[in-house]
């Protein structure tokens, strides 16, 4: 009978010891590639006490948040940092705790400034969403406003609208009427009803009722800029 080749017998012991050995090695490197490659709270703690004090290291606070958004590569006033402020559900403006910062953090599985700088469009986009939009432009109000107070100031809500709807046609008018106009603060009422009068009122104003139950700032706003517009008119 003639002997088989080696290559008809199957691996020998010592072929199926390498072959485990390497097996190993393959599902040990990914594991620790995920690992690597995934959201790591240490990671991310860590990363938060590098814009904190001694004094205070679970508050993130104004000096921290500029070197924060400067190394993500945003303006402080970039909309993308009211996403994210609302994704920690943050109470304060121009402050993080680091619960908040890693409740946002945690939901958009980022520890480091390069996975934050690969969310930024992200966060935006949410804002395309109209149901989101809405959670976020009622959270601003809150966020923004000085906790002293239960209105926000008018300079405040005006960077604010300026920043959430800056692409409603009519925002340009609205700003100069609020600019010239006898209101020092927005309180929550009539800033909720800015958003629905944005969405719901043609830019002719044709189907405004002057019977409805808008607030009075934008009743004044309507009769300003009709006056407006007939000057403009004239």
């Amino acid at each position: 009978m003639p002997r088989k080749r080696r290559s008809e017998m199957g691996p020998s012991e010592d072929d199926r010891s390498t072959s485990k050995r390497q097996r190993n090695q393959y599902q040990t490197s990914r594991r620790y590639v995920k690992t690597d490659d995934g959201f790591n709270q240490k990671r991310c703690i860590n990363w938060f006490r590098e814009y904190t004090t001694v004094n205070d290291p679970d508050t993130l606070g104004p000096d921290g948040m500029e070197k924060f958004c400067e190394d993500i590569g945003v303006e402080p006033e970039n909309v993308a940092m009211l996403v994210l402020a609302y994704k920690m559900g943050a109470k304060k403006m121009g402050f993080f705790t680091l619960n908040e910062w890693l409740k946002g953090l945690t939901d958009i599985q980022c520890d480091t400034i390069e996975k934050v700088q690969c969310k930024l469009d992200f966060l935006r986009s949410l804002l395309n969403d109209q149901n989101t939009f809405k959670f976020i432009y009622r959270y601003a109000y809150d966020f923004a406003r000085d906790k002293d107070q239960r209105s926000m100031d008018i300079d405040t809500a005006k960077a604010m609208l300026q920043l959430l709807l800056f692409n409603w046609p009519l925002y340009q008018k609205f700003a100069q009427f609020l600019e010239q106009s006898k209101y020092k603060v927005i309180n929550k009422d009539q800033w909720c009803n800015i958003l629905e009068f944005s969405r719901t009122i043609s830019n002719d104003l044709s189907n405004y009722d002057v019977d409805g139950a808008w607030p009075v700032l934008l009743d004044e706003f309507v009769e300003w800029l009709r006056q407006q517009t007939t000057i403009d008119l004239s």
